[in-house]
């Protein structure tokens, strides 16, 4: 099975509480990034690992990211009577990145049921599930390896990285034990947001999981977990914990992360990210020491 028949899921859907007001008329997966909105990053993480055809689960104000995503011939026509070449390719570049579809996901019924509303539309296929919080650095690839592990064993994959225990109780955290000959990790058990006592490991789930169509099933029957929401992590509990399935694989990651989650969090990303790009560092690193050093 290539890339090419594996969908990408973006659920999109979430209100983003945390940065009202800014999220009243807007989603917060528009939120930019520099200069790019957050999802934008993602879509472009699944493109580069080979998929072409993806689905954003949205909820309300879903018009911007549409928006963003379709051409705007007019806009495209100013840049090139300017003959500003570079904001037109990068303007035009978000709506050539790959098929992308758009489904609403009615009531808010967490992440489960977001990713159940893709059954339609992903079919019999398996597919990954790109979370928009999180944004994995380019330079560091993890859906390829993730999709190579899937298609080697079948398994549910998800991604996994190493935390400071004290901060486990805000991610899901998984039990895992060694695969002989592999540097990934079968996953024997999932619990969501534990107590730094009560964690099986400080291995924390992030936002990218590959999974086989057969999870829809187990969704389907899901009854809603934590906060009266459908969990994506009790399916695959039920995955991982079931005698005659393929069960879960973790992956991982070592490398670079950002995470658009909460204020303090987002405003981090940014300036990680402006400060390693070459248009935009050598500005901003000197002043950064500089104003670091008035604090």
């Amino acid at each position: 099975m290539g890339n090419e028949k594996i969908k990408a899921v973006i659920p999109a859907a979430g209100l983003g509480t945390r940065f009202l007001p800014a999220t009243k008329a807007m989603p917060k997966e528009m939120l930019p990034v520099v200069d790019k909105p957050a999802i934008q990053y993602v879509v472009e993480e699944a493109a580069d690992a080979g998929i072409e055809d993806i689905l954003v689960i949205i909820g309300r104000n879903k018009n911007a990211i549409s928006n963003h995503f379709d051409s705007v011939p007019e806009l495209e026509v100013k840049l090139m009577e300017k003959g500003d070449t570079g904001r037109l390719e990068r303007v035009m570049k978000s709506s050539d990145l790959a098929d992308i579809h758009f489904v609403r996901q009615g009531e808010p019924k967490g992440l489960g049921h977001a990713v159940l509303r893709a059954r339609t539309h992903v079919g019999d296929s398996s597919f990954a599930v790109l979370l928009g919080d999180d944004l994995i650095d380019e330079r560091d690839p993890l859906l390829t390896e993730m999709i190579a592990q899937h298609e080697r064993t079948g398994a549910a994959v998800i991604a996994l990285m190493e935390v400071d225990p004290d901060s486990i109780h805000m991610y899901g955290a998984a039990a895992v034990e060694p695969i002989e000959g592999s540097d990934a990790v079968r996953v024997t058990g999932l619990v969501e947001k534990p107590a730094k006592e009560d964690a099986p490991s400080n291995l924390a789930i992030i936002g990218r999981y590959v999974l086989p169509a057969s999870v829809f099933e187990i969704l389907e029957r899901t009854e809603p977990g934590k906060g009266g929401e459908i969990q994506l992590t009790d399916a695959l509990q039920e995955l991982a914990t079931s005698a005659d399935g393929p069960g879960v694989v973790g992956v991982i990651f070592g490398g670079r992360r950002y995470d658009t989650g909460d204020r303090v969090d987002y405003i981090k990303a940014i300036v990680q990210l402006a400060t390693d790009r070459d248009d935009l560092g050598s500005e901003l690193r000197p002043w950064l020491k500089d104003f670091a050093e008035r604090l």
